[in-house]
């Protein structure tokens, strides 16, 4: 599908919807406890079905009804899957699952659509082969298809966690294994989303040690609980409307996000407040209001999903944006690095791609026609940069933004932005 812009002022408010990374892990740690556990307004999307769908493979129950899941979990043990299981566009779902498929001694084969093939999981097979399990990438290059055979027997692991997603995994999974692990990331990008997983943890009344990022020890034979879960509102869908409100000079008043909630990304309200927009926390919205932007240093290692459209922002901003420390944005959907730099070059931007990042002057965007990579935060982050220019955009591929955030074009229109999702031509 294609997705039309035209310049306009965003003015209204928002209801964000929930959180896709809540949403997933509420998903696994329901299908891995015993009983039933009810989780209200979760992130109906493309990404969300991947997961659902992995998880019935293996024997949960989950039926949805009007703004919640009903997940009745197989606990410790997943049952026996049979052929090649899909996990569709979603890295979170292949990861978790990964981990997850250790549990059993039935061999179970992952894979996913043509993105996912291509995304490294080498580091993790490797923490679970030394944890007990037998995994392997099926063409050698750590990349999906992948093979995992368990038990999972425990042990003590060193990773690199290039993505947060394989500490994440394992932080899932080593409570149900027989023995005890300890885990020590040798790297680790991406905290907060790890920190997300540790609050469920915490939540669930799972014991763990830990000496901050750098060793967590797990007791084995645990077992998770049911639980009854309301997902809060997801600050990375949220960025788009923060960004859009910063470089256009409207006001958005943002509905569902909680202040306290652990996601790593309400960090991009501190950013665009030291940028020079305005934001405003009151009880049961957050406002912010574009008032001229100023081009800072930006540490993005934290919130590598914030990239795309912080590097729109960038285009607007007065002087020179440098986003950095984010190299594992080149290990997402697409290399999100190289898909900006070469987007937004033809638009007219200013912009230098960098190893870990890139660095962006003011620029005097054109309206063009783009490609959004089937890249869902590509695609969004496009349309930001539309919305400034006086010519129309029109960007490719925009059928990929379902894959998070199936109501964006609508949520958009109602603020008064004038997009519009057409049939390819």
């Amino acid at each position: 599908m294609l997705l039309k812009v035209r310049r306009s002022i965003p003015n209204g408010n928002v209801l964000i919807p929930g959180s896709k990374s809540h949403t997933i892990r509420a998903l696994f740690f329901a299908a891995l406890s015993e009983g039933v556990s009810v989780i209200r307004e979760p992130l109906v999307s493309d990404d969300a079905d991947s997961a659902i769908k992995v998880l019935k493979r293996y024997g949960a129950h989950i039926t949805a009804e009007e703004g919640r899941y009903i997940v009745k979990g197989f606990g410790r043990i997943p049952g026996r899957p049979s052929g090649e299981i899909d996990t569709g566009n979603s890295g979170t779902t292949l990861n978790f699952a990964a981990s997850m498929a250790a549990l059993t001694e039935h061999r179970s084969i992952l894979t996913g659509d043509h993105q996912i093939k291509r995304r490294p999981v080498g580091p993790l097979l490797e923490a679970l082969n030394v944890l007990g399990a037998k995994a392997s990438s099926l063409k050698n290059n750590g990349c999906p298809p992948i093979s995992i055979q368990g038990k999972l027997h425990g042990g003590h692991v060193q990773i690199p966690c290039v993505t947060s997603q394989y500490l994440s995994s394992l932080l899932i999974t080593l409570p149900l294994a027989e023995g005890d692990s300890t885990i020590i990331p040798t790297i680790l990008n991406e905290r907060p989303y790890a920190d997300m997983t540790l609050w469920w943890l915490d939540m669930l009344d799972i014991r763990y040690e830990r000496k901050g990022y750098s060793l967590f020890h797990i007791p084995g034979d645990q077992k998770y609980i049911n639980f009854d879960f309301t997902v809060p509102g997801d600050y990375s869908s949220a960025t788009f409307f923060i960004v859009l409100a910063a470089i256009t000079g409207g006001r958005i008043r943002l509905m569902n996000l909680k202040t306290d909630d652990p996601q790593g990304d309400k960090e991009v309200l501190d950013i665009i407040s030291k940028m020079g927009a305005k934001v405003k926390i009151e009880k049961d919205c957050i406002i912010v209001e574009g008032n001229g932007l100023q081009g800072i240093d930006i540490d993005m290692n934290a919130v590598p999903d914030a990239l795309p459209a912080f590097a729109v922002m960038a285009c607007f901003s007065k002087g020179r944006t440098r986003l950095r420390n984010v190299r594992q944005a080149r290990l997402k959907e697409t290399d999100r690095i190289r898909v900006m730099y070469e987007e937004l070059k033809k638009m007219g931007a200013r912009i230098r791609e960098l190893e870990d990042g890139l660095e962006i002057e003011t620029s005097d965007l054109k309206g063009a026609r783009l490609n959004g990579h089937g890249d869902h935060r590509v695609v969004m982050a496009l349309s930001l940069a539309g919305a400034m220019c006086r010519e129309q955009t029109v960007i490719e591929t925009a059928e990929a933004v379902s894959i998070t955030f199936p109501g964006y074009v609508e949520l958009m229109r109602d603020i008064g932005m004038d997009m519009e999702l057409t049939d390819d031509g």
